[in-house]
């Protein structure tokens, strides 16, 4: 048994020891037009992003689309919303009268190069966060080893009716660089286990940087927003693979897209999401 520990013990250091650089010789691929369009309930700009995908190794911006048309159609009151190419996106002002609405559902309409491309979703309900609480913990206390302020999300599930699909998104200080983001189902993580709970702590923690706790005079932001299964389950696969990585990483796979071609004999392909959620949000100041 003694010998058997050894022999494992010395395999797993010669596995983990020896890092060799090795340069792959990859091919660039084909590029194809990528759709990044999330709609919400809230006021202001609604933004659309479409651009070309570029190969895994370059590091150059992804190329922007600004020749589409692209129309979001409101199925359940036949309002229709033009969105107008500016600033490198395609967005529509909905600062005065927010265009989605809880329970009504949505087409995404998109015209390029001669060709029709159709998404669907719907904007599914979502609960208030109540508030977010902060804990100070020394560099003794926290498990990161890093001093400062560790924020926990304050929210309960809805009770009855269908089961809820929730995408927890952090920032620090204002909204122009996402944090952290979690999911969520009924306010754990898989089906079943509860309905109309609290949030359980590992989720409503997770809105903490654990190695760049929140520190005086910064902001906490939280915005819970709500899913359909479909996009739920797309944003974990991408989320899973985003952050992928060690010895067991899992294999990298395609994402499969919701974006359709409905063009007779079209022969475009396009990846990406159309997905859309109502918002809860909370934030609270670091004093």
């Amino acid at each position: 048994m003694k010998k058997l520990s050894l022999f494992i013990i010395s395999a797993f250091a010669a596995l983990t020891a020896c890092e060799d650089k090795i340069d792959l010789d990859v091919a660039p691929g084909k590029s194809y037009p990528v759709l990044d369009a999330w709609i919400t309930n809230e006021a202001g700009p609604q933004t659309i992003k479409f651009t070309m995908s570029v190969p895994f190794t370059n590091n150059n911006p992804a190329p922007i689309i600004d020749d589409a048309t692209i129309i979001l159609y409101d199925l359940t009151n036949g309002k229709s919303y033009p969105f107008a190419f500016k600033q490198n996106a395609y967005s529509y002002d909905a600062t005065n009268s927010p265009i989605g609405i809880v329970g009504h559902a949505y087409k995404l309409h998109v015209k390029y190069k001669g060709e029709i491309f159709e998404a669907y979703d719907t904007i599914k309900r979502v609960p208030p966060v109540d508030s977010i609480t902060l804990k100070f913990k020394t560099k003794e206390e926290s498990l990161s080893g890093k001093e400062g302020y560790y924020a926990t999300m304050h929210a309960k599930d809805i009770e009855g009716g269908a089961v809820d699909y929730y995408w927890i998104r952090s920032y620090r200080t204002d909204t122009t660089r996402r944090l952290e983001d979690a999911f969520s189902i009924d306010g754990s993580y898989d089906e079943g286990v509860s309905d109309g709970a609290t949030f359980i702590l590992p989720i409503a923690e997770s809105i903490t940087d654990y190695d760049k706790p929140f520190q005086q005079n910064e902001k906490v932001i939280v915005k819970l927003r709500s899913l359909t299964r479909r996009s739920h389950d797309f944003l974990t696969q991408v989320d899973n693979q985003v952050n992928a990585g060690g010895l067991f990483a899992k294999v990298l796979e395609n994402v499969k897209s919701n974006v359709d071609n409905t063009t007779p004999s079209g022969q475009t392909r396009i990846l990406g999401w159309f997905g859309t959620s109502a918002v809860g949000r909370a934030e609270k100041l670091v004093k």
